[in-house]
């Protein structure tokens, strides 16, 4: 009796206008987002499937009298006979596209529709009434904003016009240049370009040069528009560089007064052979009860880089360091971050640092936040520290020991806890005169790990000191360091991807699913195919991003987390400096929580840039260094595979490159979505992630920054 299907009649209108009342209000307050019906109807409530089908039959009603838009199985207000939509559009590199939505599917644009919009615009779409696609599908009816209107690419001249051949492959067009408008900008120059009209006719934007970036294929100039092309800065205004010359870099002794000393217990840094900036060192001390007392110290370049300076507006707008292939691009100046603020051995340095008392078994029994005054002893390569743990021999090796058997119990504890183990080879090319001539693969081995733990311990108690509000006190504002949980969505993805590789993700009883995913990596490294399956669970995996409000962090499996121990790279890390120094003088916090998101989601932003960056100078590297290798076979692995080819990894230097699929010769392949492979048609033999090949170099493309590669042969499943 209370199916509502099953009503008198006068109960039945009532409900009728009262659900779809529901429903108006949800589509109303969507910002004209599109909702299936399933989605409308978990949206107002109503989840058992009577329900459901009310939902359906109703909004069929509202569609019938014009109420609503009903398209590709998604509805919306009519508005008055008006379907536009709003949306951010994302370009594929073969000029579809898709209007990103926060709830539902993200709107498929063919190729034909997307009208002048480009990658990145706020647009204006509306749907098509196509019923036989699954997902909804769209038309771009006006660019509402432009996401940028410069854009980095290479000179065409001919006698009459020229054209700008854009980088960014996600930019499907070239821009027409008048040659009028084209300066002293030379044939094959690499430049910026400004997007001046698009009249809606004509298949290409008129444009203007307005920097000469230097000349195309040059290791300089393609490195300077990479950071150009992602809105990066690679080069520090003049009174930047000045003010940061005359920062006061004296260490007074009214200033060492205010602060913890340390300068007279054992200090080490341990980092990268080439490290020039050392933001973090590590004390020792034993403790009469047998514990041990470490000190993570932080440069504390909050005391040099003041809010409001000239200094510090350039690093809120950087955001972070850049780390290319062949050079770091820093926040700060090099005199602050290679030198005032190093902490360099044998040097004084002010620092602001987390204490910990230890005992035997890692365990905090203490600890203490604040600014202190440091004197490192010795500076270690993460080669000299890694020496010590194996041999047991040279200067510091007790110490070091000590600390490593630490590290490897709060590691252990990290990982019974749920933390994801997901290890990388990080690849680094050797660059002589600009050029790369040869490849180093870096793996992390246990002082790398070391320094990890220690980092992770202070990051992750800095954040709780903060975050946990005291009996009776409000939430104090704070950054955090947050990471989701991986969506369904990706997960049943990450299912279907490892069981048609021949694993399982066996899920642990009253365990988080992270032991699952341990678990297939163990296995997969056993099998030495780890490095095709980590990669796939690193991209079911939410992006780690900055926030005022903390989730936790699902990664580290640490509740509280925040960026607090590298201040000289990373403005989030210095925004925590202050807001602690502020919390430790027990003041009222000069900063909101809405002031610390639209900040945060700022530095996310300029984080994803520099991502973006830093594997674009990888690839960069990779078409010079296989330049002159056209002809030459490898082995490799298969590290993707898409309908139109596959892409390989090259086993012995990590350069990847791409096989079409009309190029392979040994069967007729055709693509697989579900379980992302090329398999024969003759033969059924399949190429999927992981596969071994051999191949051979046929086409190196510097201007589109492509390998080619032939299928020599491949391993028979």
């Amino acid at each position: 009796k209370n199916n509502p299907l099953f009503m008198s009649n006068n109960t039945d209108k009532r409900l009728k206008k009262g659900v779809k009342r529901k429903i108006y209000h949800l589509l109303n307050q969507s910002n004209n987002k599109p909702f299936t019906a399933k989605q409308i109807a978990k949206g107002i409530g109503f989840h058992q499937p009577a329900k459901r089908k009310l939902v359906e039959k109703l909004l069929v009603e509202m569609t019938n009298d014009n109420k609503v838009i009903a398209a590709s199985g998604y509805y919306t207000l009519s508005n008055s006979g008006s379907a536009s939509h709003e949306g951010i559009i994302e370009f594929t590199s073969k000029g579809s596209a898709y209007v990103l939505v926060e709830e539902g599917d993200d709107i498929y644009i063919s190729k034909e529709k997307t009208g002048n919009a480009l990658d990145g615009d706020l647009v204006s779409y509306s749907l098509n009434k196509n019923e036989k696609r699954r997902k909804p599908e769209g038309k771009i009816e006006r660019v509402i904003k432009r996401k940028k209107t410069e854009f980095v690419g290479t000179l065409d001249i001919s006698e009459k016009f020229a054209f700008v051949i854009t980088d960014n492959r996600k930019i499907h067009v070239d821009f027409f240049i008048d040659l009028k408008q084209i300066g002293k900008a030379k044939n094959k120059d690499k430049v910026i370009v400004e997007l001046l009209n698009w009249p809606e006719k004509l298949n290409s934007p008129f444009g203007k040069i307005i920097k000469v970036i230097g000349k195309s294929g040059d290791t300089d100039t393609e490195i300077n528009a990479i950071m150009e092309d992602f809105e990066l800065p690679y080069e520090f205004p003049a009174d930047v560089l000045q003010a940061a010359k005359d920062v006061d870099t004296t260490i007074s002794k009214k200033e060492i007064a205010k602060r913890r000393d340390f300068r007279n217990i054992d200090t080490i840094t341990i980092d990268p052979f080439d490290a020039k900036d050392f933001d973090d060192a590590i004390s020792y001390r034993e403790l009469e009860n047998g514990n041990l007392e470490v000190g993570v110290h932080i440069a504390d370049v909050s005391h040099y880089v003041t809010p409001g300076s000239i200094i510090d507006d350039e690093a809120i707008m950087r955001g972070t360091s850049v780390y290319l292939v062949d050079r770091v691009v820093p926040m700060l100046p090099e005199v602050l971050s290679n030198q005032v603020c190093s902490l360099r051995p044998n040097e004084e340095k002010l620092t602001f640092s987390a204490v910990f008392e230890l005992d035997n078994e890692a365990k905090i029994k203490n600890s203490w936040f604040g600014r202190t005054v440091i004197n490192s002893d010795r500076r270690f390569t993460y080669e000299e520290a890694q020496e010590r743990i194996e041999t047991k021999k040279g200067d510091y090796q007790a110490e070091i020991n000590r600390l490593n058997d630490l590290a490897q119990i709060l590691r252990a504890g990290r990982m019974s806890s749920g933390a994801l183990n997901i290890e990388t080879t990080e690849v680094k090319f050797v660059v002589e005169n600009g050029k790369p001539v040869g490849v180093k693969l870096k793996v992390s081995k246990e002082a790398n790990k070391l320094v990890e733990e220690f980092m992770l311990m202070a990051n992750k108690n800095v954040s709780k000191f903060i975050g946990i509000p005291k009996k009776g006190q409000a939430r104090y504002p704070n950054i955090y360091r947050i990471h989701d949980q991986p969506s369904e969505e990706k997960i049943a993805d990450l299912h279907r991807f490892v069981t048609d590789n021949g694993y399982e993700i066996k899920e642990v009883a009253n365990k988080p699913l992270s032991y699952a995913l341990n678990n297939l990596l163990t296995e997969a490294k056993e099998n030495r195919e780890v490095e095709f399956i980590g990669p796939m669970v690193i991209r079911s995996m939410a992006k780690a991003v900055y926030s005022a409000e903390n989730i936790g962090h699902y990664g580290l499996a640490f509740d509280y987390y925040s960026h607090f121990t590298s201040p000289i790279r990373r403005y989030p890390d210095l925004m925590l400096h202050r807001i602690l120094q502020n919390f430790l003088d027990k003041k009222q916090p000069n900063i909101t929580e809405d002031e610390i998101e639209k900040q945060a989601k700022y530095f996310s932003n300029q984080e994803k840039k520099a991502t973006d960056a830093e594997r674009a100078s990888t690839k960069f590297m990779q078409v010079v260094f296989m330049q002159d290798k056209v002809g030459v076979e490898f082995a490799g692995t298969i590290s993707g595979v898409t309908s139109y080819g596959i892409f390989v990894e090259v086993n012995e230097n990590k350069c990847e490159g791409l096989i079409r699929t009309n190029a392979i010769t040994q069967d007729r392949f055709f693509f697989e979505e579900d379980g992302k492979k090329l398999v024969g048609k003759n033969y059924g033999d399949e190429l999927k992630m992981g596969s071994k090949v051999t191949i051979e170099v046929t086409k190196v493309d510097m201007v589109n920054r492509n390998i080619d590669f032939d299928l020599v042969d491949y391993e028979k499943v």
